[in-house]
Formats: structure tokens, sequence, C-alpha cells
């Protein structure tokens, strides 16, 4: 199928846009399911609010189970309408269908690595014995034969340190809630009996003895939305049963930590137990393994700022933390005395963003510098080796191995530039390529450029606007801009095999560095966080309107695209500037937010937002601008298409059910469709099989396209 760019449609499409627009509006005439109104009310303040879909949260319902169902057919019938949806779903099987091929890490006597063939919907572990090479690979774990659909995934693995016992998880459905499984490396048996009930958590081994892992309790009611906030830290030992646990740290008489976390140094002399109350700042604990009986010492007390003990030499600790310093430092200490007071800087801050790996007796010292990758090597004298060199201008990450380990791997991608790896010899600096992927994608005809734009109070945020070279800026072209904006994380330039298929067929595609994020360090996230949290949502209006002025894109041709956390920023820039785009697109969202905290773990998500329940001024910021409570009779909202899935237990997918609810309430059914789309067995994204990501990527494309009248790809 020839593919061209949106301007050369455009006089074809001048001539009868009339007409495609009055089959649109055909289309768009949809027959909603109805969706009963409840009368509830939830008081907050002595202000009562309406909460007339609150029975949508009950997933367990047989009368939720019918609403999703009819949903989904409603859904259906109007995606099977569009022409060319087939053909974007064979755009985008043809280009997913490569060989990805992961870094290679030794444990024990073998040598272990990911690939995927193409189109397998979970990638499979390989692994080879070290005397025998690559060539000699045999399948380890296949976990596209854990289950009949493909929808049980692989989570982490993690191997005894004399490589002989594996411990890995499993993900059914997309939960988040895991099963550890514990085999004999060599012959693949299983030892012992599957630990259940795991979540949130990491694999952590005390030698060959045994591991530390985390969980909550099962909570009463459904594991897939109670709220879940008594995080515990455990010691399994190796061929006991699960219910003999030692339970480390998380006793419910002690204050609730809704993150608990316990990892092992490499040397396995000390212990470190992290616990948060909530996605931003911990408490630090360490405890000396090769003494009986040691208790847990504080190293930080208080939950203000993030600490992470990197490495050790002997009692040496290396710190990273941001405490006094927002870009993050790395300190020394002797674990002994290790309280704040007796902290030495070893990697002092900088103006930019500061993350640390280790490999090889090196430190590796990452950047963020206006959203890309800079990457410096230090030695443990704190002597700063080199500044490595990179194969570009984008992201690169890894540079993680082994103390005696004498060479490491890397990978490194841009928007343009599909993920590659690389060989690192630590002593010599020097890189070369290990795996390039054979993408059918060109990117010498393609672009990505940086701008900064100004937002409503005068902040310049950063914004990469990538397209096909040539691109005419006549503000026809079809463009998806895509944010985030919160929990500190950054969004750093990545290769998306499904945003190549946008880009080979004309589209463009624009990434805002909102605030909120962590491209800048402390400072800039929390000026989008709880009573500021408007300013992330006026950088995203802002990015929209730079877009359209420079004539890039028009309102007609605009998508605002965002998952979770970024659900919340598309739900709440539409209701806010409805006449901005033409579509909009939030995924697994957070969208209720006088609620959010009372399913599963969310009340941790309070740093980032704060509650309801704080203080009256909170809740009433919070009501300005919840997505769920801002949709509004006789406004048009732009096309709407949210999507979520129905083992989501990280945001649940009430947020979505109730969102979609309000709008095809309000929305003039004549107006541009408000559809929802459900996907069974998939929970908040991580593990989901390579089939369903394709299937929604269509949709998403074809709905996306459809709506901003192209006839035809």
């Amino acid at each position: 199928m020839k593919k061209i760019l949106i301007v050369s449609l455009v006089a074809g499409l001048t001539a009868c846009q009339n007409e495609a627009d009055s089959d649109k509006n055909k289309m768009t005439k949809i027959d909603y399911p109805d969706t009963k109104k409840v009368e509830h009310t939830n008081t907050y303040f002595g202000e009562e609010v309406k909460d007339p879909y609150r029975w949508l949260e009950d997933d367990r319902s047989e009368e939720t189970g019918e609403w999703v169902k009819a949903q989904n057919k409603v859904t259906s019938a109007y995606l099977d309408q569009i022409p060319y949806r087939d053909n974007l779903e064979k755009q985008l099987s043809d280009i997913w269908n490569y060989e990805k091929i992961s870094a290679p890490f030794k444990r024990g006597d073998y040598t272990y690595f990911y690939k995927n063939d193409g189109l397998q919907n979970q990638s499979v572990l390989y692994r080879y014995n070290n005397e025998d090479g690559p060539e000699e690979a045999e399948v380890f774990l296949n976990p596209n034969n854990f289950s009949e659909k493909g929808t049980t995934s692989l989570g982490s693995v993690s191997f005894s340190e004399n490589g002989e016992t594996l411990a890995y998880s499993i993900s059914e459905g997309g939960s988040d809630w895991r099963k550890i499984i514990l085999i004999n490396a060599e012959d693949k048996t299983q030892i012992e009996d599957t630990l259940v009930d795991v979540k949130f958590s990491g694999i952590s081994w005390k030698g060959n003895e045994g591991f530390f892992y985390s969980s909550y309790d099962k909570p009463e009611g459904s594991e897939l939305s109670a709220k879940t906030d008594q995080h515990k830290l455990y010691y399994h030992k190796l061929k006991t049963d699960q219910k003999n646990d030692e339970l480390v740290y998380g006793d419910t008489d002690e204050q609730k930590h809704r993150y608990v976390s316990g990892y092992v140094t490499e040397d396995n002399k000390y212990l470190l137990v992290s616990a948060a109350k909530s996605t931003s700042g911990n408490r630090l604990y360490i405890k000396d393994l090769s003494k009986n009986n040691a208790k847990l010492v504080d190293v930080v007390t208080g939950y203000e700022n993030d600490v992470n003990v990197i490495e050790n030499v002997g009692d040496k600790l290396y710190i990273v933390t941001n405490l006094d310093a927002p870009n993050q430092r790395v300190v020394t200490v002797n674990a002994q005395n290790p309280a704040p007071k007796n902290w030495k800087d070893f990697i002092p801050e900088t103006e930019n963003v500061l993350s640390v790996s280790t490999g090889g007796g090196n430190f590796f010292a990452s950047y963020i510098v206006d959203a890309v990758s800079k990457v410096k090597q230090y030695d443990y004298d704190g002597n700063l080796v080199r500044d490595i060199k990179l194969p570009g201008i984008g992201s690169a990450s890894g540079f993680g191995a082994k103390k005696e380990d004498t060479e490491l791997y890397y990978s490194f991608t841009n928007y343009t530039t599909p993920s590659s790896i690389y060989k690192f010899n630590i002593a010599e600096g020097t890189s070369e390529l290990y795996q390039k992927p054979d993408i059918k994608f060109d990117p010498e005809q393609f672009e990505s450029e940086q701008i900064f734009y100004e937002s409503k109070d005068g902040t310049k945020v950063p914004m990469i606007i990538t397209y096909k070279k040539g691109l005419e800026l006549d503000g026809s072209n079809p463009t998806i801009l895509y944010g985030y904006g919160g929990f500190n994380i950054s969004l750093t330039p990545s290769f998306s095999t499904a945003n190549a298929v946008w880009l080979n067929n004309g589209g463009v595609y624009a990434v805002a560095n909102l605030r909120g994020g962590g491209e800048y360090g402390k400072k800039w996230h929390k000026a989008g966080t709880k009573l500021q949290k408007q300013n992330v949502f006026d950088d995203f209006i802002a990015a929209g309107e730079y877009l359209i002025d420079s004539k890039y894109t028009s309102s007609e041709k605009l998508a605002i695209k965002g998952g979770s956390n970024g659900g919340l920023l598309v739900g709440a820039t539409m209701t806010q500037r409805p006449d901005l785009m033409q579509v909009a697109l939030p995924a697994v969202g957070v969208l209720d937010m006088l609620r959010y905290h009372t399913f599963t773990s969310g009340a941790g998500w309070a740093y980032d937002y704060g509650t309801s329940e704080d203080d009256k001024e909170m809740f009433e910021y919070l009501k300005g601008y919840s997505p769920v409570h801002n949709v509004k009779k006789d406004v048009e909202y732009p096309a709407t298409m949210v999507t979520t899935g129905d083992h989501d237990d990280r945001v649940v997918p009430a947020h979505s059910f109730k969102f979609a609810a309000e709008l095809q309430d309000k929305q003039d059914p004549s107006a541009n469709p408000v559809l929802i789309r459900i996907e069974t067995d998939a929970g908040h994204g991580a593990g989901k099989p390579t089939s369903k990501v394709i299937a929604e990527y269509a949709d998403v494309f074809a709905f996306t396209l459809y709506n901003m009248g192209i006839e035809k790809l």
C-alpha cells in the first residue's frame, strides 16, 4: 500500500470535504449502551459530590461485565467501518516482524539473553554454555508456553550467587500480582512450591540460601481494586514453605509503608531496606548480614528525600541521593556510622540530573541534559576517567555489570533510531556495535528537532518534534502530541515501532517535557505536583498551541495522547480546552481525582496529587481539574477513545469506565464519537502480548486519522 504524506492529499480532500464530513457524521451517530445512573453522593468538607457511576467500580459484578461487553461491541463496530484499519494493522505487523535480541548476561556457567523472533507474544529467554558460544544457544524459558493466549508474561529473573538456582516471577493477565517459581537452572525442574501473592517486588538473593521479596496481605474484596497500603519485606529460605517466610520489615503495628523493598550488596555483606509512604522519598535501613542477630540500623530516618546505596567496598558505602542536592549526587560513608552528618561528596551535584550505575570497578554517571544523555566514567576514588562518546544524540541506558567484568553492554536510541546494543570495553572506553535491529524503517528519511516554547507563566519547556524530511509547515499534518508530566519521570528520546508507522504515513510526533517530570531535577518535579498540578496542563496546552501557531498542524489535525498519569493529563486538557484538539486518547488514566487513593496502592501517589481528604483547599483544587467531575453538558468534546485493561490493578479501569460514561452521557451523539476500548486479560501495560499491542495501535491510529478527516492511506 502506497504511503503518502498528508500534504499530498490536501487538494483531493478539499474537493470532497463536505461529503467526507457527512459520511463521518453518519458513523459518529452512535447508539451508546445505556449506562444507568444510581443516586450516590460523597461528602467532602460539607460539600456533596454526585457519583452516579459508582457501581462501575465493582469489577467483579455481572452488571459491570455486561457493560464492558456492550461498550466493546459498539467500539468494535465503529472501528470495523474504518476502511484502512486492517491496512494499519498489516503495516504494524510488517514493521514489528524483526528479530529483537537483548544484551547478554552471565550467571554461573551460562550466558543468557532474550530474543523475540518478530511477532512472538512474549520474548524468550535463551542460554548457552560459556565454553560453547552463542551459536549453541538453547531455549531456557519460553513464556509463550505459559498460557494458551500468551497473556502470562515473564517478569524478573534472579539467579542465586552460584547461578545454580533461578527464581523468576510471572504475571497472569497483566496483573501487578506476581507468582515466583523456583527451578534448578541446570535441568529446569521446579524445586519447590510456587510463591504467591507477591506484588511490586524485586528478588534479591542472599548467597545461595534464599532471597528477599515484597508483598501486601491479600486484600478483602477484589484483589484487582481493593486498597493495599501495607507493604512488607519477607525472606524466603529455599525448600521451606512460604507460610514460614520471615517477616523482615513491615509489621502492621508499625507506621504504614506503601512501598518496601530489600536488596543485598554484591558481596552479600549488607541488606538494605527502603521504606516509603509514597512514590517519592524513602527511609533507608542497613543490616550487617555477617553478624548473627544484627538489627536494622537507620541510614536516613525521614521521607523527604530519595536515598539509595548503589555500591560498597567493605564498610564503605556509596549512596546516591537528592538530599541537599535536587539534581542528585553520590556520597560515601562508613556503614558503621551511616548518618547523613558523616556523608562526604563523591560525585557532587551539577546543574544536570544524575543517575548512577556500576560495573567493572567503575561508576557510570548518566546525566540528562535537556532530555538527552551524557555519560561520564569515574573510578572508585572519584577520579573522572573519561567522558563516554555515545553513538549520537539520544538516550543511552544500561552501563551495569559485575565488579569483575571487563566489559558491559548499553543501549542507545532516539526517536528516529531503533534501539541498538553496544559492547563497551571498560578499561579502554571504546564501544562497538553488538546488535542492530533489521527493521523496515529508514532513519535517514526522518528528523527530530528540539524546540523550547513558553508556557502560560513564561516557563520555557522543551519539546522534541519528529517528522519526515521535507515536511511542509502548512497546518495540514496529522500530529500526535504526547506527554506525561509526573512522578519525577523523564521522557527521553526513544524509538517506537508503532510510532514508526505513524511517521511513515506522514504523521508528526511531538513529545513535550512537562513540569512534574524529572528532566530538570526535584524543582521541576515539584512544580507539577499538588497545588501546582495545573502547571502540567498549562505546559501541555501551550505545546499544542505552539504546534498549531508554528503550522506543524492545526486543531483539526491534532491528537493528544498519554497513559496512566499521562491519561490524567489528556483528560484534564480535553475538558479544559476541548477546542484545542480534534482527537483525545487517554490510556489507563487516573481520571477520578477524588477517589483515586481508595483503590489498590493509589494512596502512594499522594506526593504528586494530594488527596480529597487532606483539607478543603486540596479537595477543591482536585475537584477543579478531575476529568470525571469536569465533563459538562452542551460542550463539544474532541473525538475520544479511552483505552484500559480489565486486569489493570494499578490504575483500576473504573477511572476509565466513569469518564467514558460521563462523556457519552453529555456529548451530543451526533457530534464527535466517544468510545472506550477495554482489553481483556490485560493490565496496565507491562507484559501485554505483541498481538494485543499491535491490534490496539491499529485501532488507535485508525480512530485518530479517521476523525481527522483522512479518507484513505
